[in-house]
């Protein structure tokens, strides 16, 4: 489900489900209810968020925000209490550091990212159609950022170079997805949907090479059709690789 602007979002994570990717999972996926229309959208036993929680989730989904535009390095204290109109001290004392606010900023693009890629494809059977969903999905999101950019893509060019806490977690979360889409590359040839001697690094880095081709060109270059050539090249992919 989408997330509301200014609450705070639930911390879900691909470290507790990684390993196995089994159906199972899904199970842990919180469950969509819909209220009559007027209804209350919170249960009226329901604790309500306090104030300094909404202010927590507000400062954070402006802190996202300026990042995109910004880069996580380019993010500041300041930059955001003027985006917020509130003053540095009041900022500093929901993030402890600039460090502090920039470690949560990819915190939460992760949640994000998972919610949007990686929960959905867990009602789908394992193997080639979790990952094509994978890819689809992935594909949909980086089209959607091109205006912001991608904050892994982006972040990589970012701290590719330094080191410190911020690049610690950037190269955790990015390390992190790969291992999910290695994980379902190698079911979809243990499910015998790929040739066994398909190389499951090899088809990780084909994939991976097509979303940057796509953020480059549609982002960098402003070249048009770049969705619709990387799905092409992921369908010939998965052709070559395909058991006859």
């Amino acid at each position: 489900p989408k997330e509301v602007s200014f609450s705070p979002s639930p911390r879900y994570s691909l470290k507790k489900h990684d390993r196995s990717f089994p159906p199972s999972v899904s199970a842990s996926k919180p469950t969509q209810t819909f209220a009559p229309p007027g209804a209350s959208l919170i249960p009226t036993d329901a604790p309500r968020p306090r104030k300094g929680e909404l202010t927590h989730a507000a400062i954070l989904e402006t802190a996202l925000a300026l990042s995109a535009r910004e880069g996580i390095e380019g993010l500041t204290l300041g930059m955001v209490a003027e985006r917020m109109g509130m003053s540095k001290s009041g900022v500093y004392a929901h993030f402890g550091s600039r460090e502090d606010m920039q470690v949560a900023v990819i915190h939460e693009y992760r949640d994000r990212f998972e919610q949007e890629i990686f929960f959905p494809v867990l009602e789908l059977p394992r193997g080639l159609p979790r990952l094509q969903a994978l890819f689809a999905n992935w594909v949909k999101r980086v089209t959607q950022e091109i205006e912001q950019g991608c904050l892994y893509i982006g972040g990589a060019v970012e701290y590719d170079d330094r080191s410190g806490l911020v690049r610690d977690h950037l190269h955790e979360s990015v390390v992190l997805w790969r291992s999910v889409l290695l994980r379902a590359c190698n079911q979809a040839i243990n499910e015998a949907h790929l040739r066994a001697d398909t190389d499951p690094q090899q088809l990780l880095f084909d994939m991976y090479g097509l979303i940057l081709v796509l953020h480059h060109d549609a982002r960098f270059l402003k070249i048009p059709g770049c969705t619709e050539r990387a799905q092409r090249g992921f369908a010939r992919l998965i052709d070559a690789c395909r058991n006859s």
